[in-house]
């Protein structure tokens, strides 16, 4: 039999929201574990529209406490991540002057049904309600109202059924699953005594200790003062894992594509357009890292194992680009990614997926029987929200396990986001880094922008002589070993899916890849057989999972 670990808290699942439990219980000085059955990031947190945003949609559902955390939170992640996270300009085309009103009364008083058209008036209403909930360590310019004529001229390739648009900000996220590994990190740096455990399942529990269970079969017994069940949509099988039943999640799922399309990116200037779709729903598009991200659909599902973008979710994103920019052409060919996640929101009987809250609670099971633990779920969500939901959750833990905070996530750095210099700094640093390295200017400026602060490390790892990668010169074998040294990559899709933006842009090519993963053999010592199995199962997962085809 193995020997008990004992600990103040298990964490299951390394998605955002638990990631940044982790993070913010170690910065209180109590030991933690973070387990996942895959990778850290690689579930619902991977397929997010990549937006940090004050949820304006949510004005409509009369969640103004949703929307006030929401915004604060933005204007925090700003301050806090800059490396990762920028401003937005975001355009709203508005095809009526007065519809939607009374619809929006009614949902405010309890009605099921959203409003299918969001008049000027209402969106000015909206705008500004906006503006005023974000008015904490406001960080955005104000909104501001755009005549038709105003709108085209910006815009040409805008459909003309427009009548006015409207310019709001909020924010973007270029690396989303390396913020979560950052929180990690971060909570890893704070608590030595904790551990981050990925790739690792849960194989059942006596009552008394939580057995884990790792790829290779070997087991490690946890015994906590305290679960906290971060599974996200998996939240309720976990929970049996532990051996209790809970029906938390009912999840709806989320799927966006990306295109290689010059002219649209062109189109587009820097902004974000947040459109109705002709069935009402809302859609965006914005410069993704190059290519323009296109989502998101919300249709019932409740298996995360398994979900992928649909034809039929390829043909409403694309019908309703096309509707809302007849100047522009649109098809499949243009597609480089697909990606879906299941958004683990509570278990509602709503009739519209979208009017299911997209708040946060963290019901907890209490001690029954022979174990001693209680369970905390975190249920529901939004990415931009994680910080204050895990200090919610951090203030609920110290309390049961009488504790008092030692530190306040708010003002804390991520990451790469430490001694970010400011933008009136950025040449200074960079001056710094390429004094200490010996590399050039633009070297440095790109893994600045990629990794934050951390760029330092893999520059002077990487040296001025780098191996570029033959197809995404951006790219260096040298930055990629330090990744796969420092970053707890275990597999091959681990370092092109996560670690990286490579997939997700389409700029992963064949032979790039083949060489990546020889390299990665040699540092991480696998056999041929094994070579082989990771690409092949990289390989495949891109094609069934992203709808991804090399060149």
């Amino acid at each position: 039999m193995t020997d008990i670990e004992d600990v103040d808290v298990l964490i299951l699942g390394a998605g955002i929201n638990g990631a940044g439990v982790f993070r913010d219980l170690c910065e209180q000085g109590l030991t933690c574990v973070i387990s996942d059955k895959a990778d850290f990031g690689s579930g619902t947190s991977a397929a997010p529209s990549r937006l940090i945003h004050g949820g304006i949609k949510y004005l409509e559902t009369g969640e103004f406490r949703l929307v006030a955390q929401s915004t604060l939170e933005r204007n925090l992640l700003l301050k806090n991540a800059p490396h990762c996270v920028s401003r937005l300009p975001t355009v709203i085309p508005i095809f009526s002057w007065f519809k939607g009103i009374p619809a929006a009364l009614r949902t405010l008083f309890g009605s099921t049904t959203a409003p299918r058209s969001r008049g000027a008036v209402l969106m000015k209403i909206g705008l500004a309600l906006y503006d005023f909930y974000g008015s904490r360590h406001r960080m955005m310019p104000r909104h501001s109202l755009w005549s038709k004529a105003r709108a085209l001229a910006t815009i040409p390739a805008l459909t003309p059924r427009i009548v006015a648009a409207g310019l709001y900000y909020d924010a973007k996220i270029s690396h989303p699953e390396r913020l979560v590994l950052e929180l990690v990190e971060d909570g890893l740096r704070a608590s030595p005594s904790s551990r981050a455990l990925n790739y690792t399942r849960i194989g059942g529990t006596d009552g008394q200790a939580v057995v884990l269970v790792d790829e290779d079969g070997n087991e490690q017994r946890i015994r906590p003062r305290l679960v906290i069940n971060a599974a996200g949509p998996w939240i309720d099988r976990v929970s049996e894992d532990l051996g209790v039943t809970s029906r938390l999640i009912g999840g709806t799922k989320g799927s966006h594509i990306l295109l290689d399309h010059p002219d649209l990116i062109e189109t587009l200037g820097g902004r974000m357009i947040y459109f109705e779709a002709d069935d009402g729903r809302i859609c965006l598009v914005f410069d993704y890292l190059g290519k323009a991200l296109v989502g998101s659909t919300d249709i019932r599902d409740d298996d995360p194992d398994q979900v992928t973008c649909s034809d039929a979710e390829i043909d409403y994103l694309l019908q309703s680009l096309s509707g809302l920019l007849p100047g522009l052409c649109f098809d499949r060919r243009q597609i480089v990614y697909t990606y879906a996640g299941i958004r683990p929101l509570p278990a509602s009987d709503s009739t519209a997926p979208g009017l299911i809250s997209r708040d946060h609670s963290a019901p907890v099971i209490e001690p029954e029987g022979e174990r001693p633990w209680p369970i905390v779920s975190l249920v529901g969500g939004k990415w931009t929200t994680f910080r204050g939901f895990a200090e919610e959750v951090t203030d609920m833990v110290l309390v049961r396990l009488q504790q008092t905070r030692r530190i306040s996530t708010q003002s804390l750095a991520i990451g790469g986001g430490r001694g970010f210099p400011r933008e009136n700094e950025r040449g200074k640093w960079l001056d710094m880094a390429c004094s200490r390295t010996g590399v050039d200017q633009a070297r440095a400026d790109t893994l600045l922008s990629r990794y934050g602060t951390t760029a330092l490390a893999i520059l002077e790892a990487e040296g001025n002589t780098p191996t570029m990668l033959a197809d995404a010169p951006d790219y260096s074998f040298d930055e990629l070993a330090w990744i796969t040294g420092h970053e707890q990559v275990a597999h091959l899709d681990d370092l092109v899916l996560r670690r990286t933006a490579l997939a997700i842009t389409g700029r992963l090519s064949g032979r790039d890849l083949d060489a990546m993963a020889d390299r990665m053999a040699a540092q991480k010592d696998w056999n041929p057989e094994r070579l082989a199995v990771e690409l092949r199962a990289t390989k495949a997962r891109l094609a069934a999972r992203h709808g991804f085809s090399f060149a």
